[in-house]
């Protein structure tokens, strides 16, 4: 029986382009195999003994190993998205019929009015733009007015920055709710992001106390399940903040991939059950969208590293499973998320080693495998692999 999952979603970190890639204007991404061919000397010795390395489009990196320790493969995503909340839902039991709403062009000037009118802030920008560019060029504006910084992407987000020493955290953060509870139905974008920064002009920089406001999910997903079973579900990073908080029972909002780690070993040592999910930022944050492959890459060797410590304190009836949930390949023109598959591996005492799952075609599938381990009945969206990993 097992008693516990911990499930760590290395954020963007997406193992090669989806089929319909090309509709994404994502073709030639991926995100491991471009840091591989960019970073001299690069590797992950410890997710390639789980078998990293012999998932397919990977296995060209090293030679066939032949005795990898993990049940390992990839998933394609069946949501038309390729954005955290999107990822993070499908993985939990919800493919969505249809993707959130995407502004190439800015927002409808009538949401902007009614921000501005409920905030009591003008806002600036509106417009799709990079988060570090956007804060250089309009901080200064910012700065003078207290203008609200109002930004997007490729991804469903409406995005606020602001300066931390002109407008404090709890008032940004409220801007975010007042726009969280403005953009529902039609207008109802993923995630609305406070993007706060510090510093001078001509060098602003953003902090860690971003926070993410998202859509409450639009039905009961594997965390509901879990935690209504009596089970405990334990947040750590933002996955609090891409479930509305909606069946967690414990949360850790933590600020880096460090400190994301740190928790998760922190948990992995008490004696609970359930499950421990965890998000790992930094990889997408800091280094996919800034096209950054040798911080990108150090990251994944820090993650690498303390891997063999977190399989270590294991328990007998643990169930380690390491994902992603998107792509975010730095090595593209691209600053924007990629549509990629996502890396699949299972690993503990009860799980099958050397175990090839091939290609999954929905996240939802880890969601599904992860209620039927636990015995939990459900009509969440996705299949069961459990027969194919569990001893």
């Amino acid at each position: 029986m097992i008693n516990r999952v911990i499930l760590i979603v290395l954020d963007s970190v997406g193992i090669g382009e989806l089929p319909d890639a090309h509709l994404f204007n994502d073709e030639g991404s991926n995100t491991v195999k471009n840091i591989y061919k960019n970073y001299e000397g690069f590797g992950l010795p410890n997710l390639e003994k789980l078998g990293l390395l012999g998932i397919e489009g990977l296995t060209d990196l090293s030679a066939p190993n032949g005795n990898y320790l993990a049940s390992y493969g990839r998933s394609a995503e069946k949501s038309m998205g390729k954005d955290t909340t999107t990822g993070h839902w499908e993985m939990s039991g919800i493919i969505l019929p249809k993707a959130f709403p995407t502004y190439p062009n800015g927002f409808p000037k009538e949401i902007i009015e009614e921000f501005e009118k409920r905030t009591g802030r003008k806002a600036i920008g509106n417009c799709v733009a990079s988060g570090t560019e956007i804060i250089q060029r309009l901080g200064d504006e910012h700065v003078k007015d207290g203008s609200l910084i109002v930004y997007t992407s490729a991804d469903s987000v409406f995005q606020i920055a602001a300066h931390e020493e002109i407008v404090p955290l709890d008032e940004l953060y409220n801007a975010c709710k007042i726009a969280r509870d403005m953009l529902q139905g039609e207008h109802g974008v993923g995630r609305v992001i406070a993007r706060p920064f510090i510093g001078k002009s001509g060098d602003y920089k953003r902090t860690e106390n971003r926070r993410d406001f998202s859509l409450e999910p639009i039905k009961d997903t594997m965390l509901d399940y879990i935690s209504k079973s009596g089970k405990p579900v334990y947040a750590i990073g933002k996955i609090e903040d891409i479930f509305a908080n909606k069946g967690i029972t414990r949360a850790l909002h933590t600020k880096n991939n460090h400190e994301g780690i740190e928790a998760t070993i922190e948990a992995i040592k008490e004696n609970s059950s359930g499950l421990v999910f965890t998000n790992l930022v930094d990889f997408d944050m800091l280094y996919g969208h800034r096209n950054d492959v040798v911080g990108y890459g150090d990251a994944l060797k820090y993650f690498d590293k303390k891997l063999e410590e977190i399989k270590g304190l294991l328990k007998e009836d643990d169930v380690l499973l390491i994902t992603a949930d998107h792509g975010c390949d730095p090595s593209t023109p691209s600053t924007d998320h990629s549509r990629e598959y996502i890396p699949v591996l299972f690993y503990g005492n009860k799980i099958k080693e050397n175990n090839n799952l091939g290609t999954l075609d929905t996240y939802a599938c880890i969601g599904k495998t992860i209620l039927d381990i636990f015995n939990i009945d459900n009509n969440i969206d996705g299949y069961s692999i459990k027969d194919k990993i569990l001893l």
